[in-house]
């Protein structure tokens, strides 16, 4: 199969060169290639000429999106645009990758792939907007929505070392305890979407490791796991975290579509403490 990455050094787009073993692999990324240019993401895929693209550009800087929401969309909305027209143009299937952030958070159970969508917050807004154009410019899409990604060499406040390494120079934390997600390891995340680019299942997807916790919960673990349990971390709500962008409170997402197609994820506890080993 011969597979194109758009955003191709981020950490999933580097995870997914490591699944695609066996196929025939390309992408792109900032700065040769910006997927908001229409022309120049046009010319790298029908140069490649790939059976699939898998869409992992975007801009995840969640409260940079609240303060530019014109930029989100652009990015998030109007360069998913532009990839599932350059598909359209050369028969390529898309593979979207989206958040759990595009719903809102006020439910009691993961969010399954058939619950409608409602986005809170610019991020959110913007990445909803990609899934509607992946949905309506194409009719071999998948959709795959992941939540609190990691990978090495990440500086997001999901990535374990990170947190490890802000507990070393601060001396002590202070993290939410009413927002609760899926902490999904990216290579775990690109060995499912190659399992699933497979399938030629079109469709809406939920791809993160088993189980859900909060933030606080998450990095007691990783600091437990790090040998840094002694690091006091003071619980707090969201109300006492000044940011500019507003969360979903609960927002796991559940494997329901992708498991029922036998792709199924370790829990998030394992896979957390096979990333930290490696």
């Amino acid at each position: 199969m011969r597979v194109f990455i758009t955003g191709c050094k981020g950490q999933l787009g580097q995870a997914l060169y490591t699944a695609l073993t066996g196929h025939t692999c390309a992408g792109c990324d900032l700065p040769e290639t910006d997927i908001t240019d229409r022309a120049a993401i046009t010319v790298a895929i029908a140069d490649f000429a790939p059976d699939v693209v898998i869409n992992t550009a975007a801009w995840t800087d969640v409260d940079g999106c609240a303060r530019d929401p014109d930029r989100a969309y652009r990015v998030n909305g109007l360069g998913v645009q532009n990839v599932a027209l350059a598909c359209a143009a050369n028969d390529a299937a898309l593979l979207h990758v989206s958040t759990n952030e595009v719903f809102d958070g006020t439910t009691t159970a993961p969010y399954r792939e058939w619950d409608p969508p409602h986005p809170i917050n610019p991020y959110a807004r913007s990445k909803a907007a990609g899934e509607w154009f992946a949905r309506h410019l194409l009719n071999c899409f998948y959709i795959a929505r992941t939540a609190w990604l990691y990978a090495p060499g990440g500086r997001n406040f999901s990535n374990p070392h990170r947190i490890i390494q802000l507990a070393r120079e601060r001396g002590k934390l202070r993290v939410v305890t009413d927002e609760v997600g899926n902490p999904t390891y990216a290579l775990d995340l690109a060995e499912a979407i190659v399992a699933l680019i497979q399938t030629g299942a079109y469709g809406v997807y939920h791809l993160v490791n088993a189980g859900h916790c909060s933030r606080y919960a998450y990095v007691r673990e990783v600091l437990r796991l790090g040998g840094c349990e002694d690091v006091p971390v003071e619980p707090i709500s969201l109300a006492d975290f000044d940011r500019p962008s507003t969360p979903p409170r609960f927002a796991p997402l559940a494997n329901t579509a992708a498991a029922a197609l036998g792709i199924e994820f370790r829990p998030w506890q394992a896979a957390l403490e096979a990333y930290l080993e490696a």
